[in-house]
């Protein structure tokens, strides 16, 4: 019969109830433990006259009177004098009492007492004097703390730990040398020095090399000894998790085609200082075996990568198991063509999984050294990895779009089917939103004579290039497809006014000017129709919508070819539309049918909220929500827009107000000024009176004029403006680029700013001459000591360049959409959420 095995008795000993109570959690947990309590001495004198089965005690060093006494009485039975003892000290000093066998701090009972405990039953009893064992020096420090134990004065290092060694790296033994030669303090101190946490040093080794760190000091009394335990803190983790964040936040910025991949793989390997990193390619429905995408070796000499289907460790990770090999106590194997032929010894191989988990491929990245940032290494490097899952599951998606139909093969573009299909979609997404898009059909002029006369291939070539100057033209959210035969279709996203739709068009007929180079060296000159037909202003079908601006681009045609056309509507019809929605216009305040979306502005280096600009939507209860390139002029034209205006201004100062009394960021807050508003001759006191009723302070409020508003059509447009100035609050000018105005115009206004148009923002890395026109307005503005503001932010490209030519501050898709009260409200206390926890600030 097998022998019963009886739990561990561990009695606690202890007045303190928050002590007892975290004894009790930390070992009620494992199942090995019969645990008994005494709180005085008088209460653990009755305990023991029953005899029980002790095997273990935990005592609290509280100093005492009353410890004192229970532990004398504990030592004076003869069943329990040679009972091993835990004792649990303050977190603060950390010394524990003379002749302990084991100690460890409050703080850290949850963690380490079970094991102690375990540790106490193990080793012999302790004598009934003083203890023979030399103490556990780890008890003052977190755990994995690189710590050593000196004597004093001189500070010679008696002990060290296993973390230690490692960090010295094999440069001889550490016991022996002083305090001083080993830790450097940044102050200037000399060793000794008192109790301290968290001191900045340098740990020097014996080769020379230096490790930025900080140490915890502590002095403790070991056998009647006075001694020095230090832990060292090595920080260069710190400052990988560091770089490590920035990768992330810069590895989506990387294309996802093959270059993009292998720009993804330099990345990684800069910022987290590897050797290697090679990314494989291996899709289930591949008989071609693993194929190499990128490979980085930053090694000092060249090296011969053995073949793919030569690689054990390779063929494991392509089965679906991670090898992970980052430090001493790597489970992955070192045998291995590759890991020998590269010499690493640290490293991971990790399986790319597409969102099925089915293995897409595999990502190996390590150095020729070994690692002792493992805990940060290794959930960047899984992070990276998802991101090569992302680019490879989007480029599988791509191939197999292709073989399925849904990509043109000879350009590379979304064909018919596609198309329709993204169309109906940004429909969906528009009528939700009340986005107001376009739509261009673009054709060839003269096509059938280039087949006729020079042959399909080179109407091939021609096709081709007309793609990629098409895509060139249009921003990264907008689609191009090609259509059928010679006809090409785009979608052009959020669109504000008609005019940018205009400059695009404009921009797409221009970059046909110059003559398409043929493969045999001779040219060609091309020209093309465009038609553009707007939703929801033509049409909410997209069959509609294509019909439309294909009935445009006919008339573009019929005008000479080589330019474009916007859809004219039956005149009548239009006109009475227009007619019905200004009635319904003039009772949407009263039906509460307006809203008032917020768009944050960032600071560009930050990217924390500085402001945000007030911006009013119309929510038909049957049209749904109207794009305000269509309302906004219907309320010019006939001067709604003036009791819109201050309905708009009161409402976005009271929410300004109410969001400045929760969260007190001073937020800016901008509302737009038409042409009409400004013309009233009361503006100021409407401003005024706005401002006092809804107590914000007038500072807060930036008024946006835009710049095609001139004296002109306004003839007192700088004494309003100065007057509002006057106030406190602050001159913006909206859109600028876009009008004519004069630098002496721009001089004599009150702005404090100047806001670029997204025209000219969603152009930079497309159009040159729009690049510059952002670099030289950025250095104007800032040499007539105006602050700078980009509209249409869309993607990392923009960032990147207007940070780069010091732009102040930013707006527009790629921090934030505009968005309804509620949900801007979520977005600033999402923010006080991270600011209180010390997170880095999302706009």
């Amino acid at each position: 019969m097998a022998a019963t095995i009886e739990p561990n008795g561990v009695l606690i000993f202890t007045s303190r109830r928050e002590v007892r109570r975290a004894v009790f959690d930390a070992l009620d947990l494992d199942g090995d433990f019969v645990l008994l309590s005494a709180r005085d001495a008088g209460q653990l004198e009755a305990l023991l006259a029953d005899a029980p089965p002790l095997h273990v005690v935990v005592v609290c060093a509280d100093g005492s009177a009353d410890t004192a006494q229970g532990l004398r009485i504990l030592r004076a039975s003869p069943a329990y004098a040679a009972l091993p003892i835990v004792y649990v000290v303050d977190d603060t000093p950390g010394v524990a009492p003379e002749g302990a066998l084991d100690w460890l701090r409050t703080g850290a009972i949850a963690a380490e007492l079970a094991q102690r405990v375990r540790a106490a039953l193990q080793v012999p009893a302790a004598p009934a004097g003083p203890a023979a064992t030399r103490s556990d020096w780890r008890f003052a420090f977190d755990a994995g703390a690189a710590w050593v134990v000196a004597s004093t004065p001189d500070g010679c290092i008696l002990d060290s730990g296993a973390a230690m060694e490692r960090l010295w790296a094999g440069s001889g033994p550490v016991q022996g040398r002083l305090l001083s030669e080993v830790f450097v303090l940044a102050n200037g101190s000399g060793w000794p020095v008192p109790d301290g946490d968290a001191m900045p040093c340098l740990l020097r080794r014996p080769d020379g090399g230096q490790i930025g760190g900080e140490v915890d000091v502590r002095h403790i009394v070991d056998h009647g000894a006075h001694r020095i335990a230090v832990a060292f803190r090595d920080l260069r983790t710190v400052d990988v998790a560091e770089r490590a964040l920035s990768l992330l936040a810069v590895l989506d910025a990387c294309p996802s085609d093959d270059d993009g991949m292998s720009e993804a793989a330099a990345l990684l390997a800069d910022a987290l200082e590897l050797d290697v990193v090679a990314v494989w390619s291996a899709l289930p429905e591949s008989e071609a075996g693993p194929e190499v995408l990128a490979r980085i070796w930053n090694g000092p000499t060249p090296v011969e990568w053995p073949e793919a289907g030569d690689l054990p460790l390779l063929k494991v990770c392509l089965g679906g198991e991670p090898l992970v090999r980052l430090g001493d106590d790597g489970d992955a194997p070192l045998a291995d063509p590759l890991v020998e032929a590269l010499g690493l010894r640290t490293y991971v191989l990790l399986p790319l999984l597409d969102e099925r988990r089915s293995v897409i491929g595999a990502v190996l990245a390590g150095r020729c050294r070994p690692s002792n940032d493992a805990r940060v290494l290794a959930p960047a490097l899984r992070a990276a990895t998802a991101r090569f899952a992302s680019a490879l599951e989007l480029r599988r998606a791509r191939e197999q779009g292709r073989a399925r139909g849904l990509v043109d093969t000879l350009t590379g573009l979304p064909n018919r089917l596609l198309f329709n299909d993204r169309l109906d979609t940004t429909i969906r997404e528009a009528e939700r939103t009340g986005e107001c898009f376009a739509t261009l059909l673009v054709d060839l002029d003269r096509f059938k004579g280039i087949n006729e006369t020079l042959g399909h291939a080179v109407g091939d070539q021609v096709l081709t290039s007309v793609a990629k100057r098409l895509r060139a033209s249009v921003r990264a959210s907008d689609t191009v497809a090609r259509y059928a035969g010679d006809e090409f279709t785009l979608i052009l996203r959020h669109i504000i006014k008609r005019d940018d739709v205009l400059r695009i068009a404009e921009k797409v007929v221009q970059a046909m000017e110059l003559p398409l180079s043929l493969d045999d060296g001779s040219e060609l000159q091309a020209t093309i129709s465009v038609g553009i037909s707007f939703f929801p202003d033509d049409a909410v079908d997209g069959e509609l919508l294509l019909r439309h601006a294909d009935e445009a681009m006919y008339g573009a045609k019929s005008l000479g070819r080589n330019n474009y056309q916007i859809y004219a509507a039956n005149v009548d019809a239009a006109q009475q539309q227009q007619a019905e929605l200004k009635v319904r216009l003039r009772h949407a305040v009263r039906n509460e049918e307006l809203r008032v979306f917020y768009q944050p502005q960032v600071e560009a280096e930050s990217e924390d909220i500085v402001g945000m600009e007030a911006l009013v939507r119309w929510e038909h209860p049957e049209l749904g929500m109207i794009s305000p390139g269509f309302f906004i002029p219907l309320a010019e034209a006939s001067g709604l827009i003036v009791p819109i205006g201050e309905w708009v201004l009161r409402t976005a100062c009271a929410q300004a107000r109410a969001w400045e009394d929760r969260y007190g960021l001073g937020l800016r807050l901008g509302v737009n000024l038409s042409a009409v508003q400004l013309m009233q001759p009361n503006l100021a006191a409407v401003v005024a009176n706005a401002l006092r009723d809804t107590r914000l302070e007038p500072g807060q409020l930036e008024l946006e004029v835009t710049e095609s508003i001139s004296v002109k059509t306004v003839p007192h447009l700088v004494e309003t403006l100065d007057a509002l100035h006057a106030m406190g609050c602050r001159i913006a000018i909206d859109d600028f680029g876009t009008g004519a105005a004069s630098l002496d115009y721009l001089r004599r206004l009150p702005a404090d700013r100047i806001k670029i148009d997204q025209s000219f923002v969603r152009n930079i890395g497309v159009d040159p001459d729009d690049e510059a026109i952002v670099r030289a307005t950025i250095d104007m503005a800032h040499r007539l000591k105006r602050g700078v503001v980009a509209e249409g932010v869309e993607i990392e490209q923009h960032l990147h360049f207007l940070r780069a030519n010091g732009c102040d501050e930013l707006q527009g898709y790629l921090f934030c959409r505009p968005l309804p009260t509620a949900t801007f409200e979520k977005l600033l206390g999402e923010r006080e959420r991270l600011v209180s926890e010390g997170q880095a600030i999302p706009a």
